[in-house]
């Protein structure tokens, strides 16, 4: 299972910097560096809903899922 994270793409649609997003919502850059590299195993649904609060989007708008090749091997 592969979940993408497009929080680059949103941030460059609302023209909103890392900076000023990991301020409104209040986590590091490190951190934030983290989920917009696709390197982070979870989210907490508080971290979620400040993203989206701040970017004015739907958790859809940058959790993304897609099917990796191992998983058609296991079905």
């Amino acid at each position: 299972m592969a979940i993408i994270v497009n929080l680059d793409v949103m941030m460059a649609k609302r023209k909103m910097s890392s900076k000023e997003l990991a301020n409104k919502v209040n986590i590091t850059m490190a951190n934030l560096s983290i989920l917009k590299n696709n390197k982070a195993k979870a989210i907490r649904f508080s971290t979620l809903a400040a993203i989206c609060k701040a970017l004015h989007c739907q958790p859809g708008d940058i959790l993304e899922y897609e099917e990796t090749d191992e998983e058609w091997e296991r079905d």
